[in-house]
């Protein structure tokens, strides 16, 4: 059986990223002092890629104070004169949740379902934004996984454990399903990882077999959509690309979590990275990618509408978002 020596040693880090005997990470969890953030309304925002539609829909934003812990390799005087030079708060972080739908024909393919009944009353907003939409729960036919971390499963079901999209197949990534779902790694994890082996395995472990379907690396998930590996922010971390009509689009999941920080200073490590040092590899290789091909990108904790493009800044990269 693995030690928790040898969890940790396997390079995978530990927050105490969810509170004790809670299904919700503390990151989704509002600090009263600093207010409560405004919600995008209308909560969703279409755009077009090549012959597809895609949707941007806000499941909410939480915010959280700003300490030396969120950036874990960078002084936090550092981090807080990057964000004064681009006008934003110094004192607390805003975090939002933004799956994506793509339509595709008769397809309705959901990418992350946010936080669902399990967040405080700024979050949790998903099935809202989809009817604003013109959409309801029954119209998804695939649920795409990037990640097992709660803000993006726990809207998989409601808490009395009914699936949330009743006709959906959920795929998802064989890495990270085989690291959470494992019996040793669930047994070796320290007190602060817990609750999260906890949740995935009220999320999946009864799921029914013709429901649940596990991808590889590199597969095409969906007609148009390709999986691409992005390990280190979780073990089997993973983003999608959609290419359409000589046109593409970059979901990046979490491969950087406030862009205004982890895109303008790839090097730098958020304090939910698993393994710091792949992350920050393959968010510079994939930043590159995406601006090498001026595709459009979507990301889950991106400001709203969460989509647009990078360009090359400094030692890193702006995200701009589509207007």
């Amino acid at each position: 059986m693995l030690s928790r020596r040898h969890f940790l040693g396997a390079g995978l880090a530990a927050p105490a990223i969810y509170a004790a005997g809670s299904f919700v990470p503390v990151w989704a969890q509002n600090a009263p002092n600093f207010g409560t953030p405004t919600l995008p309304n209308p909560g969703f925002r279409r755009m077009k890629v090549g012959d597809v539609e895609v949707v941007a829909l806000v499941d909410g934003i939480t915010r959280r104070p700003l300490g030396e812990e969120f950036v874990k390799n960078a002084p936090l005087a550092e981090v807080r004169a990057l964000l004064t030079s681009q006008g934003l708060p110094t004192d607390y972080i805003d975090v939002p949740y933004t799956p994506f739908l793509v339509v595709a024909g008769g397809r309705k393919i959901l990418i992350d379902t946010g936080l669902g009944e399990f967040g405080g009353p700024t979050t949790g907003k998903l099935l809202e934004s989809l009817a604003a939409a013109g959409l309801k729960a029954d119209d998804i036919d695939t649920v795409l996984i990037s990640h097992y971390h709660g803000d993006h499963i726990n809207g998989i079901r409601n808490k009395a454990g009914v699936l949330t999209f009743p006709k959906a197949k959920v795929l998802v990534p064989a890495a990270e399903h085989a690291f959470w779902m494992d019996d040793a790694r669930m047994a070796a994890a320290p007190a602060g990882m817990k609750g999260a082996f906890e949740n995935v395995r009220r999320t999946f472990a009864t799921m029914p077999a013709d429901t649940l379907v596990q991808f590889g690396a590199g597969t095409e998930v969906a007609p148009g959509i390709q999986s691409v590996a992005a390990y280190g922010h979780t073990p089997g971390h993973t983003l999608f690309e959609l290419k359409s009509a000589g046109q593409n689009f970059f979901y990046v999941a979490d491969l950087t979590n406030v862009p205004a920080l982890f895109a303008r200073n790839p090097d730098w490590a958020v304090t939910f990275d698993m393994d710091a040092e792949a992350a920050r590899k393959v968010r510079r290789e994939v930043f590159q990618r995406i601006t090498a091909s001026n595709a459009m990108l979507g990301g889950f904790h991106f400001p709203f509408p969460a989509f647009g493009r990078v360009a090359a800044s400094g030692n890193g990269y702006a995200f701009q978002p589509a207007a």
